[in-house]
Order: structure tokens, then sequence, then C-alpha cells
């Protein structure tokens, strides 16, 4: 492993670059497909060229699990409780702590479940090459409005709901992951203090994805899979600590858990017993959560320091 023998900030940069080399390859092999998708409006062509278009978007994951075992003595401890198809739909839940979140997803489920799906915040559209393939794999985009846009205009808060159902209606016949950071944005303990989280390592769950999710979804989903991530406590930034091969012991846990039937359809926004037992079960969810990452934090062993060699 290059890690080994190279200082952290070459390997560090030479990950950089390689990481950011493999979305332009995953989206020169699924762009083809993509648009002869959008091109011939016929729902079996379409469906036959949305598989390529994934098969090809798979290579940016193929590619990247080639990089993180010739840079680094991977040594993730990964827990898996339950079984996953990859012909059947899920909706995961994850907390989030950064970007490197969604490699790590990718690679621990690549070929377990079907090819993820994120909520993404609109502005992600306009980033070259990866917004352009997000849209091309018909992931949703999410505007993010101000309370005073919101008070000023309360229609404005459908806007997400209808995304949401569109994308979710998009894929009823079709096997796919959904994936949801719960907590809408990365955590930090800044945010956490500010945001007033009762929890010592999540910020507070949104429900809006989860619940509609599951309103338009949820008999399609095979279950719910809840992942919970600890990285190695260091003295660097996540993102720079992972890079430089710091996080090669990080821990991912998940576990299949049933499709709440009782949750799956109710008047969230007017029905307030409803909306009570939904918000319930998310924030138990959340406890258990945050008392798992506990105990993932404390065991993992803090990364030794490394001279900063140039």
């Amino acid at each position: 492993m290059l890690s080994v023998l190279l200082p952290p900030s070459l390997v560090a940069i030479i990950a950089f670059i390689a990481l950011i080399t493999t979305p332009v390859i995953g989206f020169l092999a699924l762009m083809p497909f993509a648009l002869l998708k959008f091109l011939v409006p016929l729902r079996g062509w379409r469906l036959a060229c949305g598989e390529l278009a994934v098969a090809g978007a798979s290579l940016w994951l193929i590619l990247n699990r080639m990089i993180y075992r010739l840079l680094y003595p991977v040594a993730w401890e990964v827990e898996l409780q339950g079984e996953l198809d990859p012909g059947k739909s899920y909706l995961l839940i994850c907390n989030h702590q950064s970007w490197i979140d969604i490699l790590l997803l990718g690679d621990v489920f690549h070929r377990r479940t079907p090819f993820p799906r994120f909520f993404l915040k609109r502005e992600l559209l306009w980033v070259p090459v990866i917004g352009l393939g997000c849209w091309a794999l018909e992931m949703p985009f999410m505007r993010r409005h101000s309370k005073e846009a919101l008070k000023a205009n309360p229609a404005l808060r459908d806007e997400d709901l209808q995304t949401t159902r569109k994308f979710c209606e998009r894929y009823r016949d079709v096997p796919v992951t959904v994936v949801n950071f719960v907590e809408g944005t990365r955590f930090s303990e800044a945010k956490r203090i500010a945001r007033g989280s009762p929890y010592r390592h999540l910020l507070r769950p949104k429900a809006a994805g989860t619940r509609i999710a599951l309103d338009a979804m949820g008999e399609q989903f095979a279950g719910i899979l809840n992942v919970t991530i600890a990285y190695r406590p260091t003295n660097h930034p996540l993102v720079w600590s992972f890079l430089a091969g710091e996080q090669n012991q990080l821990a991912l846990h998940a576990e299949v858990l049933p499709v709440p039937q009782d949750l799956m359809a109710g008047d969230y926004d007017n029905d307030a017993e409803f909306r009570a037992r939904f918000q319930n079960w998310l924030n138990a969810l959340w406890q258990r959560k945050d008392a798992r990452l506990e105990r993932m934090i404390n065991r993992r062993p803090a990364a030794a320091a490394k001279p900063r060699t140039t």
C-alpha cells in the first residue's frame, strides 16, 4: 500500500487527484445511455437504457474501490445485521459527517443493494460533471428556502414534497436504494450546539424526506437500511485524514429494519397524532444511533501522528 511507503501529504494529493478523476470516467460511461433514455419516450427502452446508465455509473464505484485498496491498508470494520438483496428496494438512512460518507456507502453496498440515489441540494446541479451525472441518473434535487422566504410564500414548502413524490413514483417498478441523510446537513459540533441538539454525535433528524419516501414507496421497500458511520479520532479535518490514510480503521454498522407499516400512510401535516407517532419513531432511531456512535467512537483507535513530509 502506497500509504505505507509515502508521506501522508503525498498520499492525500494522489488520492484526491484519483478520486476526482473517477467521476469523470463514470460520467463518460453513463451519459450515452442516459441521453438515449431521454430521446426515446418508450417505457421498455427507457428502462433498458436506465440500467445501462447505472452500469456505467457503477464503474465509478469499482474504480474507487481499486484506489482505496491500492493506496491504503483498508481494515474497515463493517458489521451488517440482516439480509440484503440487490434486486429489491431499500430506504437507507445514515448519519452525515462528510462527502466521504457517500464514497463509503457506495463501496460497502455496491452489489449488495441497487445503485444508490441521493437527495441532493439543488446547488449541486451546477457542479461540473457530478451535477449533470446525478441529473442523468434522475436523482432528486431539493431547494432549500430560508425561513423568511417560507414565511413570505408558504407555498414554497410544497416544492421539495412534490420533487420527492415524483422521484419515488419514478422508481416504483425499478429496484433502487433511496439514500436519505436525515439530519439534512453535515454534522459539526458548532451546528449541534447552535441547533440545541439533544444528541452527543448527531443533529436533530428531519422527518420530511423519510416521511414522503415511506408514503410513496413504503410498500416497495424490502426494509430500512439503518447505517451508522464512525471515523477514527484525528487531529486533522476528516477529508484530509481519509485521503491521507488515517481512516483505514473506521467502522460502519448497518441493520436492516422492517418498514413500519403503520407509518407508511398518514396526514403528517394535519394529523397531530400521526405526526407525533412518526416523530417518536424517528427520534427513537436517532437515540439508538447516538448511543451506538458513542460506543463505536470510543473503541476506534486514534490515528497515530505522522510527520508531515513534503
